[in-house]
């Protein structure tokens, strides 16, 4: 069943196979944990000297979800964990989504006490019936000895740093078998936030400014690179899930990849950003020459400009933690509220790009009102997570309290076509001055406080706003 075998030259003996423990104290700074036995979903484990954060185990926990869900309707799972630290990755893939076979890789051979230790914990197995395989080689090296062995992986997990993701991408991808999930990271959030647009450029093949939304950014980058990559190849890929979590910071990406025609329809363009309105569009290849705008338009990419998430994939996850435990035993988990969220932005409708609260606030010069508030007047009307172009205003008006009112507009041409996306709503520049209405002994909000919101609702009641005609609108638009 399995290739590997003793013989093959990258399960080498390491220089130092039993390397002296040196009995000093770890350095403790956020990046290194104590040689202390640490706990993870019930399973213990050493983690030496080695990287290891325990944030990270929310990404820990969705990389398992997708094992489990590819072996059970693949009947199969082979594990390639190419940068495994302590190996609590590997050991998660055998004892929770019942891997076949992990290749636990790390190439800093001082770890491997602390790997063999942790994996221990499985029983090994013999010849072709070996469960897991501890080896200690340069990720490049390592895949491309696999490949050239034709000895290939169902899931292959990269937990790189930096943008050196953009290393492996090509060697993972011909290592991967087809249809399998490639589990990519960067913690390069530099890039992301546009302060080395040369070095995205260098590493992504993106050129990325500036833009308020530098976390989604950073996410849809690293797609764009694997993008480039899997097109080089012949191969697709679709994201299934996209994660950021704020400590390093860290962007993780479940991609599956397959072999076959390029759509014509590949979710690869550019994203502009207004700092004027603060609008968020997005042009293709073919658009590239013609965004209308202003000095004040900044342009990123090429990047992933297609769903972060896939649903029905997101649903499949809920549904195996329900039955795992993890979530829906009435207290909501950090993990559930993860799950749900993907599962809201996993709409094929939304466009990239969002605006803030206090920004909308900021630029109507009001204040904001509250988050919950807003969401619960939104979800009224079936809201897309306040990012989709379907012609609602939704207004601010203050009656002792701050009172959400929807209101259904129509198009704003003749074909039916709303306005371009503006995250939660642009909310233009004061560019006209006009008196407030009077309505009895209460102000209605000045027209150009209008909050225009992509969503279509209820219609408003005229006894308690007074809504500003399609003219009179397009001040604000």
């Amino acid at each position: 069943m399995l290739t590997l075998s003793p013989k093959a030259p990258f399960l080498y003996k390491p220089q130092n196979p039993n390397p002296k423990i040196q009995h000093y104290k770890p350095q403790i700074n956020g990046m290194y944990c104590k040689s202390e036995l640490q706990s993870e979903r019930g399973l213990e484990f050493e983690t030496g000297e080695t990287f290891f954060r325990h944030e990270s185990a929310k990404g820990r926990d969705l990389a398992v979800l997708a094992a489990s869900l590819y072996n059970q309707s693949k009947g199969k799972l082979r594990v390639l964990d190419a940068m495994c630290g302590c190996g609590i990755r590997s050991l998660r893939y055998l004892m929770e989504a019942k891997a076949d076979f992990v290749l636990a890789n790390d190439a800093n051979d001082e770890h491997r006490r602390v790997i063999l230790e942790n994996l221990k914990r499985v029983d090994r197995g013999f010849g072709d019936e070996r469960k897991w395989v501890v080896t200690h080689l340069d990720a490049n090296r390592m895949l491309s000895e696999c490949y050239l062995q034709k000895d290939f992986f169902d899931l292959i997990d990269i937990d790189s740093f930096g943008s050196d993701i953009s290393l492996f991408l090509r060697s993972a991808m011909n290592t991967l078998s087809f249809d399998g999930l490639l589990y990519v990271t960067s913690t390069d959030g530099h890039s992301s936030g546009g302060h080395h647009p040369d070095h995205s450029l260098a590493a992504f093949g993106a050129y990325v400014r500036p833009m308020p939304y530098s976390n989604e950014v950073g996410l849809r980058m690293l797609i764009g690179g694997a993008v480039r990559e899997a097109s080089v190849l012949g191969y697709y890929i679709t994201p299934l899930f996209s994660y950021y979590s704020y400590h390093g910071p860290v962007f993780r990406v479940m991609l599956r990849v397959n072999r076959g025609k390029l759509l014509e329809n590949r979710h690869y363009g550019f994203i502009t950003y207004c700092n004027n309105c603060g609008n968020s569009q997005e042009f293709s290849w073919a658009e590239l020459g013609f965004p209308q705008g202003s000095s004040s338009l900044v342009i990123s990419g090429p990047l992933w400009t297609g769903p972060l998430h896939s649903a029905a994939y997101i649903s499949k996850m809920i549904n195996l933690a329900e039955e795992w435990g993890w979530i829906g035993n009435g207290a909501e988990t950090d993990l559930e509220k993860l799950l749900k969220q993907m599962l809201d932005e996993s709409d094929p409708r939304l466009k990239s790009g969002y605006i803030k609260m206090d920004e909308v606030a900021s630029r109507a010069k009001i204040n904001s009102p509250p988050l919950r508030t807003m969401m619960s007047a939104m979800q009224k009307v079936r809201n897309d997570h306040m990012r989709v172009a379907f012609g609602t205003q939704v207004k601010f008006s203050y009656r002792g309290r701050v009172e959400v009112v929807v209101e259904e507009v129509e198009p704003d041409n003749d074909e039916g076509e709303f306005m371009p996306n503006r995250g939660v709503a642009e909310v233009a520049e004061k560019v006209k001055e006009v008196k407030p209405n009077m309505i009895g002994d209460e102000v209605v909000p000045e027209r150009d406080e209008l909050v225009p919101v992509p969503n279509r609702g209820e219609g408003a009641n005229d006894d308690d706003v007074v809504v500003p005609n399609r003219q009179q609108l397009s001040y604000l638009m």
